[in-house]
């Protein structure tokens, strides 16, 4: 075949696209519930936003970035994740004078030039939270609690909260300081990658999954002891609500998430069959983003998750067939060639009439339109013949049964449905 989709990204079609439907509409309906917002971005931005918000040293902006330049000579971006335009977006719409918390979710693509594998692609979905405005523990609580409340109505079994705290800006700098100095002494044992992280953005080296590392790593210095007072109390404060929720975690001190905006508290739900790449989802605070990108201080907090790496877990436990649904519609047989146009007629009716309609667009004999309809699925099929245009008439036979009477068009759509829902004439 000479055209193929390009590498890391792929066509998304019957039976899987009924999950992602599942999910996309599952997150809509918690959104309303939480109160939030839907917001779309532009699917690319300035390179200079992603380089000011992700991170010049992150291996999105180093390695990940899809980058080109426009016809006007400016440097863009498709954006590899979606906090930073949220933010843009917010500051360029003065969201902010609305004189209350900011509550947004989204769901789109995303674009990272990375090695394609099980749950992770160049062209990636994803869902996400955010709340701006708050430094409130409980505006942490409250997305955690809006992304678990979408998992358990996906009846997602078998995930795992992790928490940490990153610190803050008055913190943060004596561990950075005192990890260096560690990470320096052991650097001999380290991987590449983690070498050159040790120098230029030390947290970065907890996202590495190589088996040394993560040796070394362990007797590594834990950010907790060196949280200031308010982070601790925050951190604390988190907890305690989360416990009060009844929502189970993990406190890891190794989480510290691949972005640099975040501050204070950072989660992930991870699950045990993805394998090493195993976040489902993660997120947490970013108090200084707002200011970072020209505005005002405003405190956020928010989450982004994966509907591939969601799709592969749903996938194991929930059937999607290949077939779409139209048991609960009806299929229109044109008995005549002289009544196919009066077919579209009473087609256009019933879906007017919010009745799923289906009829034969190739000319086929009646005979050949009863097979079609049967793969359809339909309850029911409506024959339509010259006299009954005449009368204003129809039969339909209902396909469970057999049967099949002579009713008035008016009455078809009662009649469908009750056959959709019964299965009764």
């Amino acid at each position: 075949m000479k055209y193929r989709a390009p590498k890391g990204t792929r066509d998304i079609w019957l039976p899987e696209i009924t999950l992602w439907q599942r999910i996309e509409s599952t997150v809509r309906e918690v959104a309303s519930l939480y109160g939030y917002g839907e917001i779309r971005t532009p699917i690319f931005e300035s390179v200079e936003l992603f380089e000011r918000s992700v991170g010049e040293e992150t291996d999105i902006v180093n390695k990940e970035m899809y980058v080109f330049q426009d016809r006007g000579g400016r440097m863009m971006a498709l954006r590899p994740e979606g906090t930073a335009s949220v933010v843009r977006a917010y500051l360029q719409n003065r969201m902010g004078a609305i004189g209350r918390e900011v509550r947004l979710y989204y769901i789109g693509p995303m674009f990272r030039y990375e090695r394609p594998q099980k749950g992770r692609c160049r062209q990636l979905h994803q869902f996400g939270v955010e709340l701006l405005g708050s430094d409130r523990p409980e505006a942490d609580i409250e997305v955690i609690s809006f992304v678990k409340h979408v998992y358990d109505r996906l009846e997602l079994k078998g995930t795992c909260l992790k928490i940490n705290s990153v610190g803050c800006p008055v913190c943060r700098p004596v561990y950075h300081e005192n990890l260096c100095t560690f990470l320096v002494n052991m650097s001999e044992g380290m991987c590449d990658n983690c070498s050159v992280r040790a120098r230029k953005n030390p947290l970065r080296v907890f996202d590495c999954k190589s088996r040394q590392c993560q040796s070394i790593l362990n007797e590594a210095p834990s950010i907790l002891d060196y949280l200031c007072s308010e982070c601790v109390d925050h951190h604390k404060a988190v907890k305690e609500m989360l416990s009060l929720l009844a929502i189970s975690f993990e406190e890891d001190v190794r989480l510290v998430r691949g972005l640099d905006y975040y501050t204070r508290t950072a989660f992930e739900f991870i699950h045990g069959g993805l394998g090493s790449q195993d976040a489902v989802g993660g997120g947490g605070r970013y108090d200084g983003l707002v200011e970072e990108l020209g505005g005002q201080h405003v405190p956020a907090v928010g989450f982004a998750g994966g509907l591939e790496r969601l799709i592969l877990l749903l996938s194991e436990t929930q059937d999607a067939s290949i077939e779409q649904d139209f048991s609960a519609g009806c299929f229109i047989a044109a008995a005549s060639a002289e009544v196919r146009s009066n077919v579209q007629v009473l087609a256009e009716l019933l879906r007017r009439n919010s009745v799923t309609t289906v009829t034969d667009t190739q000319d086929r004999s009646l005979k050949s339109q009863m097979k079609l309809a049967g793969k359809y699925g339909v309850k029911a099929v409506v024959i339509l013949g010259f006299d009954e245009c005449e009368e204003g008439t129809c039969l339909v036979k209902n396909m469970i049964t057999g049967k099949q009477r002579k009713i008035s068009q008016n009455d078809i759509p009662d009649v469908v449905r009750a056959m959709s829902n019964t299965g009764d004439e």
